[in-house]
């Protein structure tokens, strides 16, 4: 280095190097330098705008595929092909590869899955919820306590996930507010007809009066007061004794979300601060002089380059 210059060792990306070379300062990459830079600026932008593209084509055809004014565009092709065309593709094929026989299977394996009530569902909640939390606390938990994250955060992350596991439990457990024989009485009083939008009415299943808001649902086979939507999450129907059950759920869930991006954002942010990788991102460990702006400002241009093309591979 030139005189003047206090150079302190470190271990510079390809990026990097150019900017302090073994014989001095070099303003310009070398033709492998070049091509490095470029092939790891361009291979994965692409990748990354061909998968938002062919994500939000999905997303949009079979969100949106059924609108009129994507009647006979491709995007309703699509949403056809999503919603019906591939399962019956997928029957035709079992039927020609392994018979009738195989094809009543899957049916039948359908109809349990969507027709009946089931816990497969709540038994894939509990392993997204405990596998999630076991990676965390595998990955993540080294670092708390750290720079901004303090050890109360270990206890009190199973505490959240207690609470939203307890709210699971009183959702698919509870009564949705089943009507019978014995109560139906009690809530015809308490959700009279109107006789415009709720008539009297009697199920044809349950064989009795069906309260204004009430529905039969297919699959539980009852008749539940305020029915909602039967939660396949649940196992359970969503109705009047459950509802808010299940909005604090879906509300506590969205907090956990929350919570758990935020505690992982100020890991990461901690470790960003403890291992200086900022300092070293914009040569501030590299070359150390009065004269030294000139480099400062084109190693800081590059790490913005660099930082801007990390940002869009998150």
């Amino acid at each position: 280095l030139p005189t003047g210059h206090e150079a302190v060792p470190l271990t510079l990306s390809i990026e990097t190097q150019f900017c302090v070379g073994r014989e001095g300062w070099s303003g310009e990459p070398t033709r492998r330098q070049r091509r490095g830079i470029a092939g790891d600026g361009m291979d994965v932008p692409w990748l990354l705008v061909a998968h938002g593209s062919v994500t939000a084509l999905v997303v949009v055809s079979f969100l949106c595929g059924q609108w009129p004014i994507f009647e006979g565009t491709f995007v309703q092709s699509i949403n056809h092909f999503l919603t019906s065309g591939a399962y019956r593709h997928f029957l035709r094929l079992v039927q020609a590869a392994c018979g009738t026989g195989a094809r009543d299977l899957v049916l039948g394996v359908e109809q349990y899955c969507c027709d009946r009530p089931n816990p497969i569902l709540q038994v894939l909640y509990v392993a997204i919820i405990g596998g999630t939390y076991f990676i965390i606390v595998q990955s993540s938990f080294k670092y708390i306590p750290g720079y901004y994250v303090s050890v109360l955060h270990r206890y009190l992350s199973i505490v959240v996930v207690s609470i939203g596991a307890i709210l699971f439990v009183l959702t698919s457990f509870s009564d949705p507010g089943t009507v019978t024989s014995e109560n139906v009485s009690q809530y015809v009083s308490a959700y009279p007809f109107d006789n415009i939008i709720y008539v009297e009415k009697e199920c044809s299943t349950c064989r009795i009066t069906r309260p204004a808001r009430a529905k039969h649902c297919r699959i539980c086979n009852r008749c539940v007061a305020r029915f909602d939507h039967h939660c396949g999450w649940m196992n359970n129907c969503i109705g009047e004794k459950n509802t808010r059950y299940f909005v604090a759920f879906l509300f506590w869930h969205f907090l956990l979300c929350l919570y758990g991006a935020i505690i992982l954002g100020f890991i990461v942010a901690g470790e960003l601060k403890d291992k200086k990788v900022v300092y070293i991102l914009t040569g501030y460990y590299s070359v150390r002089s009065k004269s030294s702006h000139s480099c400062l400002t084109g190693m800081s241009s590059h790490a913005t380059f660099n930082t801007n093309h990390m940002w869009k591979s998150v």
